[in-house]
């Protein structure tokens, strides 16, 4: 599949809803950036894991979490 969209005010760029559904992205998911030469290849953080077997099943939520709970320890 290749679709055209523009870029927008302050680098905005909206996913056209057929990739969306396509690749089950829902709002507050995380996407990985890379680039191979002069290619730009945006990937669902969930699929880019199981990709590599990622090891860990802890959720962002609970990573950011704790890492405000740390956070807030450090600035007591």
């Amino acid at each position: 599949m290749s679709l055209t969209v523009r870029v927008g005010k302050k680098y905005t760029v909206y996913l056209p809803k057929a990739i969306v559904e396509k690749l089950g992205i829902k709002e507050g998911d995380i996407l990985v950036f890379n680039i191979r030469g002069d290619k730009l290849i945006v990937r669902p953080m969930k699929k880019f894991l199981k990709a590599r077997k990622a090891w860990s099943s802890v959720g962002f939520e609970e990573v950011e979490a704790v890492g405000e709970k740390i956070s807030a320890k450090i600035l007591k």
